[in-house]
C-alpha cells in the first residue's frame, strides 16, 4: 500500500488488466451474468428527492453564460485530435541514426544456444532430453508449472505402478528435481545470497549478476529477429514535421546516448536498462512482504517486456523488505531504509559502471556479436518508489524543484527537470563535513544520502528515468480524487442511482450498487468507472444552484487526458492535445474550490501529469514502463513463489523455485523451436470443432467472428416478432431483398416490388451473439487488437431457472461511405435478430444471387449532428415515422463495425432519472442518449 499525500491509504491497486480471453466464454456465461445483474437491479434504494437541485433559470442562465467559451475551447481540441488521428494512420517515415551504430563486431555468426544444446545432447530423435518420452516430459511440466504442492504430487507418482504404467523417468518430487537441476538449463543465472550491513545491523539480500541477466535476454533464441539494435526517428510526414513516439527506440533518449558514445568510439550497440521495484504483500492476513526488483532491457518491443509469458522480465533481486520496527524514531527509519536501499542497488548494479561506459562483447540470439553498452535508463515505481530512487522527501516533486506551495495549482510541461550536477555537486559535500553535506542537500531539496545507487553510472540523469504511472498517478490518483470530489458535489444519491440504470454493454461493467459504497477500490475499478464517468454528471445540476458546466469540462478533461496518455503511439500533435486537456482541467477545477469542496490542490500525483509529455518525447510512450505490467509480476515471482515454501526462511526456497520454473520455461520454448527445426513442415489438419468461429470479409480495421452453428436452429417469425421485438421483420426483409437484387432502384421502387415479395419458409436460423476483433485504430501495427461483442437475445432462464432479461446491443453501422475514424458515414442501430437464410428461402428470394451472409435487423437513431459544445459528446433519438413507429432494416452483419454504448440523455430539469428505468429496460424506456466515446480506448480513438 501507498500513503499519498494527503495521508490516504491507496487501496489494493490490482492492475488494469485484459480479463478473460474472448474464447472462453460460453453463451451459459452471459446467461448467469445476465441473471445475477437481474438480480440487483432489484435491490433498495432511496426514493428521488421532492425539490429540484436547482431553479430552472439558474440552471438555463449558467448553461447559457458558459456555452461560448466552450465553443471557443472544447471543439477545436476535437478537429484538433481529428487530424491527429489522420496522421498517426499514414505510414511513418523512418529516419535510422546511420552510421556505425549496432553493427557486428564481425561477420561470424556463432550457434544459439538451442543449436549448441541439440547438438550436446544429440537429441535429433528426442526433443524432450533428458525426460525419455513426451509423456514423461509433459508431467514433468505439469508438476512445476499447474500442479499442486510437492507433497501431493509425490503421493500422487506412489500410487502403485503408475510411475511404470506412465514409463517416467522419476519416482518423486526429488528425483524430478536432480533432472531439472542437473540436465537443464534457464539461460538465466543463479542467485546469490549476500548479507549487507547498514547502521550495524545485516540484511539478507538475494540478487542476481545483472550482466549475466542482460546477456540472457538479449542473447535468447526466443527473442532472435525482434531484438531493435539502433534508435530510429518516425515522422508522420515526409516533410518531417510531426515526430512519431512509440516504442523506446523512437524517443529522443536512445538517440542522444547513442550520439555520445558514438562520439568516444564508434560502433557502439546501445542496451537500455529498466529497472522496477515495489513492495508487495506475501500473505492475505500477517505482514510478510517481499521486496522484488524486476530488470528488462529496452532493445525488446514493449509488446514482450509487458507480457509475462514472453519472459521479457527478469527477477534480479529481492530487497531486504524488514520494517525496520526495532528503530522506534521516525526519522531514523526512513534514513536507515534509505540507506539500505541504495546500498543493495548500488552493489547489483555496480557492474553497469565500466561496461556503460566501454562496452563489452554480446552476442544476441542470431548468433552475431556486437560491442554492447548496457546503460540505466528508466526506474519504473510509485510515488513513494520515486521518492526513494531519487533521495527526494515527500509532498515534492521527484522530477522538478516547483516549490510545495505551487504543486497542483496550474500546469507547466516545460518547466524544467531537477539539475543532477547540482544533485553530484551536493554529494560531493559529504567528504567535507557532516554540517555542510546537510546544508547542501537541503538547498536543493533532496535527502542527505551520501552513495545514491545512480551516482557512478555512466549517462544518467536520474530525473529523466523517473517515468510516469498511469496506475498509481491517474487511475489510483487523480481519478480517486475526483470521485470523491463529484460524491460530495452530487451527493452519491443520484450518482448511485444513474449508475445503477446505465445499459449493458461489453465493454462496460455495470455497478448494480452503485459506485460511493465500493471499498478498496482496484486500479481496474477505477478504470472500469471512467469509461462511463461522464453520464453519471451530465445533465445533472449541482445540489447548492450553481452552473455544472465547469464541473462537466473538468471531468471531461481529465478523461481526455487519461485517454490519450494511454494511446500507444504519439505525434508532436497528440502531445500538444496532451497538454491541452490538462491545461482545461486546470482552467475549470476551481469549481471544487468554489463548491467548498477542495481548499487547494496541492497534489503531487495531479502535478506528476506535467511530466508526461517530456517522458513520451524521450522514452516512447507510456505502455513502455507502466506500473501495471510490473506489478502483474508480483503473482508469478513473489506470490506464488512464498506458497511454494513452508513459510519458514522462505527466500532461499522461492528462488530455488523460481530458478527450476525458468528452467522448465526454457526448456518448453526449446521443444517448440526443436518442433518446428526438425519435423515435417506438412502436417494434418485438425478436424473443425463443432461450434467453430467462422470470420466474415470486413472491411481491414474490423474483423467479425460468429459461431458456425446458429443458436436457434429455427425461429418462426412471429417468435421474431414476440420474444426478439422484431416487429417489422417481414417487410424490412422484403425491402433487404428487392434492394439486393437490384442495388439501383429508388427508395419508391423498393417499397413498391416489396410489397411483392411472400415467403414460402416460415423460419429463419438465428445467432444470438456477434464477436468483434478491432484492429489498430492508428494502422501502424503497433496496437493491440481490441475485443468486442454485440448481444441479440430474448429474455429466458438461467441454468438454475433465473430469470435473465432480453439483450440488444447497440451497434455502429457503416452506411458503406464510413472511415476509419470519426462519425461520418455512421450510424446507431439497437441490433434485434442476426439471421442468415436458409438454404430454401436462399432459392426463393435470391436463386441467381450470391449468398448475403448473416444478416441483422436493426432499429434505427437519428443521424448524429454537431457534438455538444461543452463535453463533446454526439446525441441520438429513436428515430420514427409519422406514425411514432420505429424505424428498423434489415443490414448485412459485415456492415456493422462494433458495438457501441449509450446512455441515457436525462430531459427533466432537475436532472432526476426516473426509477421505473432499470439497466435491462432502458433501451426501450427512455428517447434520448448520449454516445459514449470512452466506453474503451478504440472507441475514442476512432470516434473522432
Amino acid at each position: 500500500m501507498e500513503v499519498d499525500e494527503e495521508g490516504e491509504e491507496d487501496e489494493a491497486d490490482g492492475d488494469l488488466g485484459l480479463g478473460v480471453a474472448e474464447d472462453e466464454w460460453s453463451e451459459e456465461d452471459d446467461y448467469e451474468e445476465g441473471a445475477d445483474d437481474f438480480e440487483q437491479e432489484d435491490g433498495w434504494e432511496p426514493a428521488p428527492r421532492s425539490e429540484p437541485h436547482r431553479t430552472i433559470q439558474a440552471e438555463e442562465a449558467g448553461a447559457h453564460e458558459e456555452s461560448n467559451e466552450a465553443d471557443a475551447v472544447h471543439r477545436p481540441q476535437r478537429e484538433a485530435q481529428q487530424r491527429v488521428h489522420a496522421h498517426l494512420r499514414a505510414k511513418t517515415v523512418s529516419i535510422p541514426f546511420g552510421g556505425q551504430a549496432g553493427i557486428p563486431v564481425n561477420g561470424n555468426r556463432t550457434q544459439s544456444d538451442y543449436q549448441r544444446y541439440a547438438a550436446a545432447t544429440a537429441a535429433a530423435d528426442n526433443p524432450y532430453h533428458p525426460f525419455i518420452s513426451k509423456l514423461d516430459w509433459q508431467v514433468a511440466r505439469w508438476s512445476k508449472m499447474r500442479g499442486p504442492g510437492s507433497t501431493a504430487v509425490t503421493e500422487l507418482l506412489e500410487i502403485e505402478d503408475l510411475v511404470r504404467l506412465l514409463g517416467l523417468s522419476f519416482k518423486n518430487v526429488r528425483e524430478l528435481n536432480e533432472i531439472i537441476d542437473s540436465d537443464l538449463s534457464s539461460g538465466r543465472p543463479r542467485f546469490i545470497r549476500r548479507e549487507i550491513i547498514v547502521a550495524g545491523e545485516a540484511y539478507e539480500v538475494f540478487y542476481r549478476d545483472v550482466i549475466a541477466c542482460i546477456r540472457a535476454l538479449y542473447g535468447d533464441p526466443e527473442f532472435a529477429g525482434i531484438l531493435v539494435f539502433t534508435p530510429e526517428r518516425h515522422y508522420a510526414d515526409d516533410d518531417q514535421t510531426v515526430r512519431v513516439y512509440f516504442d523506446m527506440h523512437t524517443g529522443r533518449w536512445w538517440w542522444a546516448t547513442q550520439e555520445e558514445l558514438e562520439k568516444r568510439k564508434t560502433g557502439a550497440t546501445v542496451v537500455p536498462i529498466i529497472i522496477s521495484s515495489d513492495k508487495t504483500q506475501l500473505t492475505v492476513f500477517g505482514s510478510k512482504t517481499a521486496y522484488p526488483v524486476y530488470m528488462t532491457i529496452g532493445n525488446l518491443p514493449k509488446d514482450v517486456r509487458r507480457k509475462p509469458a514472453r519472459r521479457g522480465q527478469i527477477l534480479l533481486a529481492y530487497l531486504p523488505s524488514s520494517r525496520l520496527d526495532h528503530i522506534t524514531s521516525k526519522a531514523a527509519r526512513r534514513r536507515i531504509h534509505a540507506n539500505l536501499f541504495h546500498t543493495c542497488m548500488s552493489m547489483i548494479l555496480k557492474p553497469l559502471r565500466q561496461a556503460g561506459i566501454h562496452g563489452i562483447g554480446m552476442v544476441s540470439g542470431d548468433g552475431v556479436e556486437r560491442r554492447c553498452h548496457p546503460i540505466f535508463a528508466m526506474y519504473i515505481g510509485d510515488y513513494p518508489e520515486q521518492l526513494l530512487v531519487t533521495c527526494c522527501k515527500t509532498g515534492t516533486c521527484p522530477k522538478c524543484n516547483i516549490p510545495r506551495a505551487d504543486i497542483g495549482q496550474t500546469t507547466d510541461p516545460e518547466r524544467p527537470l531537477r539539475d543532477p550536477q547540482k544533485t553530484r555537486e551536493a554529494l560531493r559535500k559529504a567528504d567535507e563535513s557532516a554540517t555542510a553535506f546537510a546544508r547542501a542537500c537541503r538547498e536543493i531539496g533532496i535527502k542527505p544520502l551520501s552513495e545514491p545507487f545512480w551516482r557512478h553510472l555512466p549517462f544518467v540523469h536520474v530525473y529523466r528515468s523517473i517515468t510516469p504511472d498511469i496506475l498509481h498517478q491517474l487511475y489510483q490518483g487523480v481519478v480517486k480524487h475526483l470521485l470523491a470530489w463529484l460524491k460530495d458535489a452530487y451527493g452519491a444519491e443520484e450518482l448511485d442511482t444513474r449508475c445503477r440504470r446505465l445499459p449493458p454493454n461489453h465493454q462496460i461493467r455495470l455497478f448494480l450498487k452503485g459506485i460511493t459504497t465500493l471499498q478498496r477500490v482496484t486500479g481496474k475499478e477505477h478504470g472500469d468507472i471512467c469509461r462511463f464517468m461522464l453520464a453519471l454528471v451530465i445533465g445533472l445540476p449541482l445540489r447548492n444552484g450553481m452552473s455544472s458546466t465547469r464541473l462537466v469540462r473538468a471531468v471531461c478533461a481529465l478523461l481526455d487526458f487519461l485517454y490519450l496518455a494511454r494511446y500507444p503511439a504519439h505525434t508532436s500533435d497528440t502531445l500538444t492535445s496532451l497538454c491541452s486537456s490538462l491545461a482545461q482541467f486546470h482552467a475549470n477545477k476551481e469549481i471544487f474550490v468554489d463548491l467548498g469542496i477542495r481548499l487547494h490542490f496541492k497534489l503531487p500525483k495531479l502535478h506528476s501529469l506535467d511530466h508526461y509529455p517530456l517522458s513520451i518525447e524521450l522514452f516512447g510512450t507510456t505502455d513502455n514502463y507502466d506500473t501495471q505490467y510490473t506489478e502483474r509480476l508480483h503473482i508469478d515471482f513473489a506470490k506464488d513463489a512464498y506458497r511454494a515454501t513452508n513459510h519458514r526462511d522462505e527466500f532461499p526456497q522461492m528462488t530455488l523455485w523460481l530458478e527450476r520454473r525458468e528452467k522448465i520455461q526454457r526448456h518448453e520454448a526449446y521443444i517448440a523451436w526443436h518442433l518446428r527445426q526438425y519435423s515435417s513442415p506438412s502436417l494434418p489438419a485438425a478436424s473443425s470443432p463443432r461450434h467453430a468461429d467462422i470470420d466474415l470479409p470486413v472491411p481491414s480495421f474490423t474483423r467479425i467472428k460468429m459461431t458456425k452453428n446458429p443458436s436457434v436452429k429455427a425461429l418462426r417469425f412471429d417468435a421474431a416478432v414476440n420474444d426478439y421485438g422484431a416487429t417489422w421483420i417481414r417487410d424490412a426483409l422484403a425491402r433487404y431483398i428487392v434492394g439486393y437484387r437490384n442495388p439501383l432502384l429508388a427508395p419508391d421502387e423498393v417499397e413498391r416490388e416489396a410489397l411483392t415479395i411472400s415467403y414460402r419458409f416460415s423460419t429463419l436460423p438465428v445467432f444470438h451473439k456477434i464477436r468483434f476483433v478491432l484492429e489498430d485504430a492508428q494502422q501502424l501495427g503497433i496496437m493491440e487488437a481490441v475485443h468486442d461483442a454485440a448481444h441479440a437475445r430474448p429474455a429466458r432462464h438461467d441454468c438454475y431457472r433465473r430469470p435473465v432479461p432480453a439483450h440488444f446491443d447497440t451497434v455502429l453501422v457503416n452506411d458503406g461511405t464510413g472511415g476509419p475514424s470519426g462519425v461520418q458515414g455512421y450510424h446507431v442501430g439497437r441490433m434485434r435478430l442476426v439471421f442468415k437464410l436458409s438454404e430454401a428461402a436462399h432459392k426463393q428470394l435470391i436463386p441467381d444471387v450470391i449468398d448475403p451472409g448473416p444478416l441483422a435487423y436493426v432499429e434505427w437513431f437519428t443521424p448524429f449532428a454537431q457534438p455538444d459544445p461543452i463535453h463533446g459528446l454526439y446525441k441520438v433519438s429513436r428515430e420514427r415515422d409519422r406514425q411514432r413507429s420505429l424505424i428498423a432494416s434489415v443490414i448485412e452483419v459485415k456492415n456493422i463495425r462494433r458495438s457501441c454504448h449509450l446512455f441515457p440523455a436525462i430531459s427533466r430539469r432537475d436532472g432526476v432519472i426516473p426509477r421505473e428505468w432499470t439497466s435491462s429496460t432502458i433501451l426501450d424506456s427512455c428517447e434520448d442518449y448520449w454516445l459514449n466515446c470512452f466506453s474503451d480506448i478504440h472507441m475514442y480513438m476512432t470516434l473522432f
